[in-house]
């Protein structure tokens, strides 16, 4: 895991990867709700995750990797791609680099890598 992936385990969750959250709507290390789990299974093109997954230390970072690797782009973000624009996007969806309401959870990730 490595020190981003560790700290957005850390803030979401507690490094539990049997956590549950959201009114029981998020699940695992990283919190991971239903429509991420879709999404990730559309950009691979096939259901290969299900939400229970999200239980799941390895398939959990794997979902994560694949959401960002697809979202998280110089191409979509027009320049280079931080760790801040990460976060944001895994916390607020696709453009949640550009939201305010995810600069907080930026701050709660940015000081668990510290």
């Amino acid at each position: 895991m490595t020190p981003f992936l560790l700290a957005l385990a850390l803030v979401e969750s507690s490094n539990n990867p049997r956590a549950i959250g959201d009114d029981g709507m998020s699940w695992g290390l990283y919190q991971i709700r239903p429509v991420y789990v879709e999404d990730v299974n559309r950009i691979l093109g096939a259901e290969e995750y299900t939400h229970r997954d999200a239980f799941n230390p390895a398939h959990a970072e794997r979902m994560v990797e694949v959401y960002l690797d697809h979202y998280a782009t110089p191409e979509r973000l027009g320049r280079p791609v931080t760790d801040e624009d990460r976060a944001r996007i895994h916390n607020g969806g696709p453009n949640g680099w550009r939201k305010t309401a995810t600069v907080g959870y930026w701050a709660k990730v940015r000081k668990a890598m510290e």
